[in-house]
């Protein structure tokens, strides 16, 4: 595999800088005027808020499936299943349609629909009616709205801030991300204790609305939408968006990098509740505070990446962020080795502190980078190509983890975890990617 160098990439998709006509009004002002306008702002705060929500309902759709459906790591496999299913169905149609639309109205649109759906799980535990084929058709629904959400959320940004204030504006959005990632457990464990599983997802759907009357209060001009797209000319534009998402852009790379990096992450993902609520029996609240600890590590992440990029460039950093991530599951895995139950809960919180760093660090400039190098009209299609393979890996990996961590034990898939780690930041050091450097 090879890539360009980002000049050379801008060169390739043209030199007309469409983000300068949406923006115009923006021009003018340095990049910290840009990140502190009230668009900016208003975009930082709806995602900060719906953010802190997702990470409480992440929690509690996890606790509920192990505590309140007695499910095990298997059950837990096919809820983040059907969460990321949705990328596989339709991702790429999702993407091609929202190039061709304004898209704040289906930002706004799409938070509504997951706040109303995100209250179905607590009526159906009221009514008693609960039960995990139902859990995982509204994670379906929710994941939809998501996809189109994600979409519509990620092309928006480059409408909204010039080129160069790309990296920043995402770290500043990862940082209030990291935020939410520390609160979110340790608010969604307390929930958890204090009025069980099904009610804590109510405060997402209220997250939600709060982002969609935020989102409401943006003023930017936006393109008209296309018409009259017909069903051989979306499926045109889906080709392109594929054709220049793993060929012409010279984001393969990192593409596939990612692509390896999901595997391990759904691992994770899978086997982390069960190992920490029955095999080291932690209870609730130590997996909500575990989570936390992962929070603070993004956190510090997202408050140096900026820095770390300038000095050791794009390529560099997310390689680091590889290393770093495998160190956080192999200390996790050390909890598990016959430790006493306050240094297995200290083990976790410090695996978790090292596994969220890199996530803290890493996505600014992997999103950065990809849009920069794509002109505004296949921003959708870029994100959400890449996006769906990253999710529909999730998906595809999820039952299986959870079926071998079922059958092997759990240590084992975590171990099996880092060395997917260690595989790809080995391979990714071994390419051109590592010399890569955006401007940042």
């Amino acid at each position: 595999m090879s890539t360009t160098n980002d000049s050379a990439l801008m060169r390739q998709h043209g030199g007309d800088e469409p983000w300068k006509k949406p923006c115009a009004r923006l021009r003018g002002m340095a990049g910290g005027e840009v990140l502190g306008s009230g668009a900016f702002l208003r975009y930082w705060r709806a995602a900060a808020v719906s953010g802190l929500g997702g990470y409480v309902t992440l929690f509690a759709l996890q606790a509920l499936v192990v505590l309140v459906l007695h499910g095990s790591a298997t059950d837990v496999g096919w809820l983040n299943a059907a969460r990321w299913l949705p990328y596989l169905l339709f991702g790429l149609i999702v993407g091609a349609l929202v190039d061709g639309r304004r898209r704040l109205p289906l930002m706004v649109g799409a938070d509504l629909v997951q706040a109303v759906l995100l209250l179905v799980a607590p009526a159906l535990w009221w009514l008693d009616a609960l039960s995990l084929p139902a859990l995982l058709v509204i994670v379906m629904a929710y994941g939809t709205a998501s996809v189109i959400n994600g979409a519509a959320t990620m092309a928006f940004l480059p409408r909204l801030i010039p080129p160069a204030d790309l990296q920043p504006a995402h770290a500043r959005i990862d940082g209030a991300d990291a935020v939410a990632s520390t609160a979110g457990p340790a608010l969604g464990g307390l929930l958890v204790s204090a009025v069980g599983a099904p009610l804590a997802v109510v405060l997402d759907s209220l997250t939600y609305v709060y982002s969609a009357f935020t989102l409401r209060r943006i003023a930017l001009d936006e393109p008209p939408p296309r018409t009259g797209v017909t069903v051989r000319g979306l499926l045109a534009e889906i080709g392109e968006g594929v054709r220049w998402a793993y060929r012409g852009s010279g984001l393969a790379t990192i593409a596939v990098a990612t692509h390896v990096w999901f595997v391990g992450n759904a691992i994770v993902g899978v086997v982390l509740a069960p190992y920490i609520l029955r095999t080291l029996d932690l209870t609730a609240f130590q997996f909500g505070l575990a989570g936390a600890a992962g929070g603070v590590g993004a956190v510090v992440g997202a408050a140096v990446t900026t820095r770390v990029g300038r000095r050791l460039g794009t390529g560099r950093t997310i390689i680091l962020c590889y290393g770093i991530t495998t160190l956080g599951v192999l200390v996790m895995v050390l909890a598990g080795q016959g430790l006493a139950a306050v240094a297995a809960f200290a083990a976790v919180v410090v695996g978790q502190g090292l596994y969220g760093l890199p996530l803290g660090m890493s996505n600014s400039h992997e999103m950065s980078y990809r849009q920069l190098v794509t002109s505004d009209e296949l921003q959708a299609r870029t994100n959400t190509t890449l996006r769906s393979i990253n999710r529909a890996v999730a998906m595809l990996i999820a039952p299986i983890a959870g079926v071998l961590a079922d059958a092997w034990g759990i240590r084992p898939m975590l171990l099996l975890a880092a060395a997917v780690f260690a595989l790809v930041g080995t391979a990714l050091a071994a390419t051109p990617f590592r010399v890569v450097r955006a401007p940042v």
